[in-house]
Parts: structure tokens; sequence; C-alpha cells
């Protein structure tokens, strides 16, 4: 069965921009776009209602269908389909995720904090797919990926912004990794790697002094320069900007992302006895960065 970039869609205002950027997705990975909605099952009202159909009732437009016709005009030479299924919601669009190339979800606009809003469907379906979801921001329309040239935005037509994901020298996934660098070739930009670390507790610089200090960010910087040369190889044309900050991993690469045409993070799959996690780092990039975010699971 040829893979898809799925997208979830109820017809709200997240979910119609996550539908315009699975299809400007789908174009640079020359795949189908396929609508997904996902219709939860109504209680029966055991008394049911004799007024008669209404005119509204009768000549009532499918959203999905709506939105498929929209996107076919906004995009033309993507092929769309629709699909329909009834159940929960978190449950079939994470069924759905595992005949997918990419799924892709809306999230709401800002919460608490100056944080986004990342509700607890897409926030299940993160947890329980091994493949990797995209979190598209209401507000965020395709050409919010490329470079300002003019006072009044970007334009499709201009250079995309850096492809930045987060990088565990300890523990480099190849998984995360071919999916960001895969990203940014696509989009012919460069790929800003980053790697936060931290100094040992206690009072380490009072004692060991700023040399010390240097000495382990030469330290952690060859290491990140090392766990990368495998991808440029593979990679050659790619620009890779690689950054080693000390300081916490998910606020380093909150504000690497603050720029980014795509944040790309990692969530290790693993259960507890308390269920799936997604990790602090993804969790807070999901939260905090405006751009759109990839999660990409990996062993």
């Amino acid at each position: 069965m040829p893979r898809t970039v799925t997208v979830g869609f109820d017809g709200s205002p997240e979910s119609r921009a996550a539908a315009d950027w699975a299809a400007h997705e789908a174009r640079l990975r020359a795949l189908p776009v396929k609508i997904l909605h996902v219709h939860e099952p109504v209680p029966r009202d055991p008394a049911p209602s004799c007024a008669p159909e209404t005119r509204h009732d009768r000549t009532h437009r499918d959203p999905a269908e709506d939105a498929a016709e929209r996107l076919r005009t906004c995009h033309p030479g993507v092929e769309v389909t629709t699909d329909r299924v009834t159940g929960d919601p978190a449950t079939a669009l994470a069924e759905a995720a595992d005949g997918a190339e990419l799924l892709v979800l809306g999230s709401r606009g800002l919460g608490g904090l100056d944080g986004f809003l990342v509700g607890s469907v897409s926030l299940y379906v993160i947890a329980h797919t091994a493949r990797p979801v995209a979190l598209i921001r209401a507000e965020e329309q395709p050409t919010g990926e490329h470079r300002r040239t003019s006072a009044r935005g970007s334009s499709a037509g201009a250079p995309f912004r850096p492809v930045v994901v987060g990088l565990d020298t300890g523990d480099p996934d190849a998984a995360v990794l071919d999916f960001a660098f895969d990203a940014a070739a696509r989009r012919g930009t460069a790929l800003r790697v980053v790697h936060g670390w931290t100094e040992p507790p206690g009072t380490f610089r009072r004692f060991h002094g700023l040399e010390l200090h240097a000495s382990l960010e030469r330290r952690q910087a060859t290491a990140l320069t090392d766990a990368l040369l495998p991808w440029q190889r593979k990679f050659p044309g790619i620009d890779v900007i690689a950054t080693s900050r000390c300081g916490s991993a998910a606020q380093v690469l909150v504000n690497a992302a603050r720029d980014a045409s795509l944040a790309v993070v990692g969530r290790r799959i693993r259960t507890s006895p308390l269920g799936a996690h997604i990790g602090h780092v993804t969790h807070a990039v999901l939260h905090h960065v405006a751009a759109p975010v990839a999660v990409v699971a990996h062993d």
C-alpha cells in the first residue's frame, strides 16, 4: 500500500492549517494527501425527534470533501483523497498513522505562560505511534516556513528557513537525524543541529574555574561534530550548522527553533506502568515552539 501524508481533519481552524501544511509537505515528498475525518458516535436519543428534515440537513456538505476541493485548487498536482471513520479520535488517528509516511495534526494557539495548547488527542497519538507526527499551529501557513521577503511577509518562492533538530550526542538516533537531514534536503535549506549540556552539579565553576568549563565546551562541541559525520557524508549537499550550548536541552532547542521552518525532535519508544511517555524535551518543544514540530519515534 502506498504511503500518504495523512491529516486529521475536523473542520476547526487548526485542522485547516494542518491540511494546508500537509499538502505543502506532500508536494515536497511527491506523495498523496489523505484527509481523515474521525466521527465520534453520538449516543442514540431514546425518544427520536419527529421534527421534519430541514433544507439545511438535506443540503449539508461534507467538510472533508470541501477541504479536499480547496487543497486541489490551492495545490495543483497534489493528489488528495478523503476517508472517514467512526470511533474514538485519539485511537483512530494513532491507527491511521501506522499506514502513513507522516501524520499531521493541528494544535491550538497560545495558552498559559505563552505556551501553545497541545490537546490530549495529539499527545495520545504522539505517544502511541511509531510513525512521525507533525503538529501545526492554528495560525501557521505553509508560506510561514519561508524567509520574509518584504514587509508583507513571506511567499512560497522565498528560501526556506532552516530546519532545526535537537541531538543527544551520547545516543544519536538514526531515525531522527535521517528525518531532519531529509527535510532540510527537500527544502533546499540549512540544518541547524543543537545540543544542550549541563555542568556537573554543585559549585563546579567556583572550584574548577573557567578553564575547565572551556575544556568541557570543547569536548561537547567535538562530540557533536563526530556524531554528525556519518549523516554529513550521506547528505553532502546540506549546510549543517552545529551548535553546542551549556544549558537545559529543552531550553536550548526551544530558543534555536524560534526561526525554524520545521523543528524535529525524537521520542523514545518505551512504556512504563503509568503508560507511554513523550519526554520532557519533546514536551517543551511541543508547547513552546511556534514553528511546525515533527516528532520522530525511535528505539
